[in-house]
């Protein structure tokens, strides 16, 4: 549809593989797939869980929104049910929330994914973008512990840089200025990235595991870099699934761990970043 070709996809993004989902399949659809898994995996029954978090950006209902589609479905009765809308960086945003809730005592087990179904608000005649997207969901239980496995979250924004990642209009449609976003992630996140670290109490060269938004090659290998996270696995998960925005750090994650490429109890980065320009990043040890 556009001039372009696999050879030039693949050297200048990094893009391999991506997944689209079914005709009439929605951002709930996923988000309960991925949900259902997490939920399974933590040992924990559906009426244990009391807070729900969707990250996304992409859902086209209002009411009832993602997060209480999905309790509806997986039977979580009573669960306070919000979705974050925070796009490329709602997951961690989320997970943040999740943690601060349980801190401070309004939550115990809470859900959280992040669900985005990107193809459904590409434009296939922008050759600079329609390369870049994929659809996918991933989602984590966290509860209440004796010791913290996740650390405080640095968190902020530059918006008066925010139109630089866009998705509005009608129809609604994906749309960013590729070298604004790359000058601004490649030259002010890899310090945010270090204070991450340094509030939880790690060095660069301590992390296991380095999971950054999956934007493309180009900005998750010079951001990794510039860290200085020499000893890490850095996720490069965009070669397979593509920029799934809220869904691409949790779905990184989730194959490196099933994959047992980090040690239980190691340090990892978890660090979103992308439209409004918001970030948000913090260090998480493996259950």
């Amino acid at each position: 549809m556009v001039d372009t070709s696999d050879e030039w996809i693949t050297q200048r993004v990094g893009i391999r593989t991506r997944h689209v989902a079914e005709p009439g399949e929605t951002v709930a659809d996923v988000a309960t797939h991925a949900a259902a898994k997490a939920l399974a995996g933590s040992g924990l029954d559906a009426s244990d869980i009391d807070l729900v978090l969707i990250a996304t950006c992409t859902q086209t209902e209002r009411a009832p929104n993602v997060a209480s589609r999905v309790a509806a479905r997986l039977g979580v009765p009573g669960a306070a049910l919000m979705d974050v809308g925070v796009s490329c960086s709602g997951f961690t945003h989320a997970l943040a929330q999740a943690d601060h809730a349980i801190r401070a005592g309004a939550a115990t087990n809470a859900l959280v994914v992040g669900a985005d179904l990107m193809t459904t608000v590409t434009d296939w005649t922008d050759r600079t973008t329609c390369v870049l997207t994929g659809d996918g969901a991933g989602a984590v239980v966290i509860s209440a512990s004796a010791e913290a496995g996740i650390g405080p979250v640095v968190w902020g924004s530059a918006p008066e840089l925010g139109s630089a990642v866009r998705i509005e209009g009608t129809p609604t449609r994906f749309a960013q200025d590729g070298q604004s976003v790359y000058r601004w992630a490649t030259t002010q996140l890899p310090g945010i990235a270090r204070r991450a670290c340094e509030r939880g109490g790690v060095r660069p060269e301590e992390l296991a595991a380095v999971v950054l938004h999956q934007a493309n090659l180009r900005i998750i290998e010079p951001i990794a870099k510039k860290l200085g996270a020499v000893n890490a696995i850095i996720a490069r998960d965009v070669v397979e699934s593509g920029n799934t925005s809220a869904a691409s750090v949790p779905l990184a994650l989730s194959k490196l761990l099933e994959g047992g490429e980090v040690p239980q109890g190691a340090p990892m980065l978890l660090f979103g970043f992308g439209g409004n320009l918001s970030y948000a990043g913090m260090v998480v040890r493996h259950p």
